[in-house]
């Protein structure tokens, strides 16, 4: 299967910091309805994460759960700083470079050599 990377990122970065950012919601306190409105997904949707149904195939380095442990924190008290904090999530897992180790992961045709 070829992936893009910004089919990656649509499809494995972004549920994934979907999953960690809700995970840090609810440590604060927040229930599931209330992180789905903040995040405009359904509340299905964010159980899904939390149960690791969704979004399981990426992961984080420590650095980058902490990043998305602040945003989580910002995002609770102004909903509005979700879509940039989420860009800034993904600045930072592009930096370490998720995609590619999810693109060696999922795709046979990935070259050693491909870089960003």
């Amino acid at each position: 299967m070829q992936l893009t990377p910004q089919e990656i990122e649509v499809w494995y970065v972004l549920p994934a910091i979907r999953r960690e950012l809700a995970k840090a919601m609810l440590e604060k306190g927040l229930k599931q309805r209330e992180i789905a409105e903040i995040m405009e997904v359904t509340a299905p949707a964010i159980s899904q994460y939390l149960k690791s149904k969704r979004a399981k195939e990426a992961r984080f380095s420590n650095n980058l759960l902490k990043e998305i442990r602040k945003s989580a924190e910002r995002i609770t008290k102004d909903k509005y700083l979700l879509m940039p904090e989420i860009q800034n999530i993904c600045s930072i897992a592009r930096k370490e470079e998720i995609l590619c180790g999810l693109h060696r992961k999922l795709c046979k045709s990935f070259h050693e050599k491909c870089r960003k």
